[in-house]
């Protein structure tokens, strides 16, 4: 392993820490991510080498942890990393930090320096939305020693060659969603067991993962766990107390998945299928709950609202617009229930 060569702000008999650090950056690193980026100030302070091995014999991490927290870093441009003509790492520059809430100017790297993804490049309008990666961002992941990796375990997974969409996938996952590899070994792993290879619907489990703040493959079996529990409660609301078949099991992870509701809104959609018929329960629960999500409903209190606005529509009055009609054209339609299970099953 390469000595490397550190860099930057340094020369102080006591090890500084930015106040900046402690405010806007040190939220976001978890334990063995603080422990590099503080151990990297007190070597380049003493002007001492280091190597990856000293840092994961250090703190009794792995290196391949140690890099890992590098990276976490380099994405956040605190750090660069340098590499050397066979692509491993030999150097390490310390950047003045950016405020996150200004636009930074790109800090100026040796020759040798990777190419960092700008964020300038990432949309703020969402914590977890995809940015839209050019081909040199993939181009720079992709000489990072864990990235090959992980697309050989995805190819593996998914029986096929990655397209350039599906590497950005992957690369979403581990820059803006903060993957382990092990996350997202077993996030690739839980889709494909369940029939699903479409990096579209593997994206959305991701996303959701991360909105729950799984950061381990434990807490997402976890999750997965309390989903399965999930199932087994719709599939008795709908009087169905076998195990659900793949028609019926594609039908759950739409509401969960798709349509984003909670158990007690899906619930509350089943105990109303079941008042109002005996077959095709889960096309006409598809229905229901396709209605009030395009009616905007997020939580069975908004159900209210739509209920009442139903009842004053059977009363002769102007035509309305907007969500409440989007509703009640729901509960006036006659629906062919064997081509809805169809379409579904395409």
């Amino acid at each position: 392993m390469n000595t490397l060569s550190l860099t930057g702000d340094g020369g102080m008999e006591a090890t500084i820490l930015s106040n900046l650090f402690i405010d806007e950056y040190m939220k976001d690193a978890n334990d063995a991510q603080l422990k590099v980026y503080l151990y990297l100030l007190r070597m380049l302070q003493a002007h001492a080498a280091v190597t990856v091995s000293d840092i994961a014999d250090q703190f009794n991490h792995t290196e391949k942890d140690v890099m890992r927290a590098l990276r976490f870093w380099e994405k956040k441009r605190v750090l660069s990393l340098e590499y050397a003509q066979d692509k491993s790492l030999c150097g390490v520059r310390l950047l003045p930090l950016p405020k996150h809430c200004e636009a930074a100017p790109e800090p100026a790297l040796p020759p040798a320096a990777v190419s960092v993804i700008s964020h300038q490049t990432l949309p703020s309008a969402s914590a977890f939305e995809k940015p839209a990666y050019t081909a040199e961002d993939l181009k720079a992941f992709g000489r990072q020693e864990n990235a090959a990796q992980l697309f050989f375990v995805a190819e593996q997974y998914l029986g096929r060659t990655l397209s350039p969409a599906d590497m950005k996938s992957i690369l979403f996952f581990a820059d803006r969603l903060q993957f382990s590899d092990d996350l997202t070994d077993y996030l690739l792993q839980y889709c494909v067991e369940r029939g699903k290879k479409d990096f579209r619907y593997i994206e959305k489990v991701a996303i959701s993962w991360a909105e729950a703040g799984i950061r381990t493959p434990a807490q997402a079996r976890q999750r997965a766990s309390r989903y399965d529990k999930n199932v087994y409660s719709i599939m008795n609301a709908l009087g169905k107390p076998n195990s659900p078949a793949k028609s019926e099991l594609a039908y759950i992870n739409r509401w969960v998945t798709e349509y984003g509701f909670e158990l007690d809104v899906i619930l509350e959609a089943c105990g109303r299928t079941v008042l109002a018929t005996d077959k095709h329960r889960f096309a006409y629960a598809d229905s229901i709950l396709s209605a009030w999500q395009k009616a905007g409903v997020h939580h069975v209190s908004d159900i209210d609202g739509l209920d009442v606005s139903h009842r004053q529509a059977n009363v002769s009055k102007p035509a309305r617009t907007g969500a409440t009609a989007e509703y009640n054209r729901f509960m006036h339609a006659s629906y062919d229930f064997d081509a809805l299970e169809k379409e579904l099953l395409k």
